[in-house]
């Protein structure tokens, strides 16, 4: 890989991981500002190390191995480095699996955000399809059952990606609904200590950061550039929580920029792991495009506010 390539998905990953964080930031100005200076204090700090080396760090690192046993805890970690043809066919025979699971996620991510979620209507056709909202199960159903069907005549264990991708998907959600009903009542108690705001906040951030982790293997395959980058762009969406939150929100059409992104990315992954070749600057410049198209987008309506 060329230093030019290693640049651009490193940039990459740092902006789909701070992009995809918007939520996440949101929910942690909001809890924040009820906790004391101390606490607040503690956890931009320590919290940050937390999010970058364990949740960030690990959580490719498990991924990886979880579909490459064989090479060892370790060996997984180290595998973007090895020049041994076994590791590399090891890798390269897990990567269909890994990357559909993945593509699924993201794919079912974007669908449940424009067939159920609120938000602010950026392309043509985005009311229509929120007001169709009861056909979002029919069509992931119907999504998955293709993969399914498709990937079986290639490898069975493809198949069974997809399956746990779509899993994966409707697991974390219900964690994400949880989170947000969660928020309310934490804002509107006023006895809970601020330790308990604290773990509440690392278990959010952990969940939210799924889609980031799963997205950034349509980047790279390789774990130590994904905690890089990953870890980056937690570091600045820590930044963003306590400084610019309020300015952040102005711009309504982000939000609609990272699912875009998601869903892109789901295609790649999926597209990958059917053996289509996707040229390593693809999913940065496509990241970049679609991001900075709704970040102009939102940019356009503050002014037309103004």
């Amino acid at each position: 890989m060329n230093i030019f390539n290693l640049v651009l998905i490193i940039i990459g990953l740092c902006v789909f991981e701070i992009i995809s964080s918007i939520d996440n930031a949101v929910i942690n100005a909001d809890v924040l500002s009820t906790m004391g200076k101390k606490a607040r204090r503690w956890f931009l700090v320590w919290g940050i190390i937390f999010a970058v080396f364990v949740v960030r760090g690990l959580l490719p690192w498990l991924i990886v191995w979880a579909t490459n046993t064989d090479l060892g805890f370790i060996g997984s970690f180290t595998a973007a480095f090895s020049s041994d043809p076994k590791v590399m066919a090891a890798v390269e025979l897990s990567a269909p699996i890994l990357l559909m699971g993945g593509g699924i996620f993201l794919i079912f991510i974007f669908f449940h955000w424009l067939f159920l979620e609120e938000k602010h209507f950026g392309l043509i056709g985005e009311k229509f399809i929120y007001s169709q909202g009861l056909w979002f199960y029919a069509i992931v159903s119907v999504i998955l059952s293709l993969i399914v069907w498709f990937s079986l005549k290639i490898n069975p264990m493809i198949a069974f990606g997809a399956v746990v991708g779509s899993t994966g998907f409707f697991i974390t959600h219900g964690f994400k609904q949880n989170a947000e009903k969660a928020e309310q009542s934490l804002l509107q108690k006023g006895n809970l200590s601020d330790i308990s705001k604290i773990l509440y906040l690392e278990v959010i951030d952990m969940t939210f950061s799924i889609d980031g982790v799963l997205g950034a293997f349509a980047f790279t395959m390789s774990v130590p550039l994904i905690i890089f980058g990953n870890g980056l762009g937690a570091f600045v969406v820590r930044e963003l929580t306590v400084r610019n939150i309020d300015k952040i929100k102005k711009y309504i059409y982000l939000k609609n920029g990272a699912m875009y992104s998601i869903f892109f990315l789901g295609m790649i992954m999926v597209f990958d792991s059917f053996g289509i070749e996707i040229p390593a600057w693809f999913s940065p410049v496509v990241t970049f495009a679609t991001i900075g198209y709704f970040f102009w987008k939102s940019k356009k309506e503050m002014n037309k506010k103004k």
